[in-house]
């Protein structure tokens, strides 16, 4: 099931993405995507609906976030060999953890603006992981009995201010509109295996990023787990799982966003992004 959030900021309204192609109006049955409403039993009450009863949404209304209320949006880094090679840095030997401000997040296709003094914004396309109840502490085996679903993620960075002005990453990572999540929330059942899927991202037309899931390092079942030892994971908790090779940072010379240009992204099986890079 493709579950999304339709409607302008501030108004979103739950959905799903029918078969046939129509958005189907949710705000019936839940009040959102997120919190309770990702819930195994709850998701398992929508699945049990027909598609063909729910209202339509009209076409062109705004794709939001797939997920509200967000609690936390969790990050890992260098979590692809081929990225960590691309970078000049090592494999990690456990998973690189930082945190991206929930403020962050936008619309799949809404634009991205570049903060004042931007130098360096560069792009990820990543395996988002939707926590659909509450993990603490929980084993591998167990794990992805917590996960909602999956999504697609562009984490978006400044990198002069991740990697320049000193303390922690989140400088770099946390700009309004550096998190652009959806257009769906894929449930977990619909997905299955994340360990081999194709992803890509395009920057004003030309393939950049042209990679899969299974270079992962620390694959989701593992992210999961670990995070749940030193943290509990709530419903609507996101995280991003890292990014494939072809980012800007890594080319050579290197490469960096500038107002004008547009980026489209995607994942097998989870849709795609669009976005059109502004100086804010």
């Amino acid at each position: 099931m493709k579950l999304m959030r339709v409607g302008p900021q501030g108004s979103e309204r739950p959905a799903l993405q029918h078969t046939d192609g129509t958005i189907r109006d949710l705000s019936g049955e839940i009040e959102d995507i997120a919190g309770a409403a990702l819930l195994p039993e709850a998701i398992a009450a929508l699945q049990s609906l027909s598609p063909e009863a729910l209202p339509v949404i009209e076409s062109g209304v705004r794709i939001a976030p797939c997920v509200g209320r967000v609690g936390k949006f969790i990050c890992i880094g260098l979590n692809y060999a081929d990225h960590a090679a691309e970078s000049g840095m090592e494999v990690p030997k456990e998973p690189v953890i930082f945190m991206k401000a929930t403020s962050a997040i936008c619309g799949p296709n809404d634009d991205v603006y570049l903060p004042r003094g931007a130098e360096k914004g560069d792009w990820e396309v990543e395996l988002g992981v939707v926590i659909g109840r509450v993990a603490k502490d929980v084993s591998e085996a167990e794990a992805l009995e917590h996960v909602a679903g999956y999504c697609v993620v562009n984490d978006l960075s400044e990198r002069a201010f991740q990697l320049e002005h000193g303390g922690q990453w989140v400088k770099g990572k946390s700009a309004d509109t550096f998190g652009p999540i959806g257009p769906w929330l894929v449930t977990r059942d619909e997905v299955g295996d994340t360990s081999n899927l194709g992803m890509w991202l395009d920057l004003n037309g030309e393939r950049v990023q042209d990679g899969s899931t299974k270079t992962m390092i620390f694959n989701v079942a593992h992210v999961v787990s670990y995070l749940s030892r030193y943290m509990s994971l709530q419903p609507g908790d996101i995280i991003s799982t890292g990014t494939p090779p072809g980012v800007g940072f890594g080319m050579k010379p290197t490469r960096y966003l500038k107002a004008g240009d547009t980026m489209r992204l995607g994942i097998e099986g989870l849709g795609e992004q669009a976005q059109t890079v502004h100086q804010g």
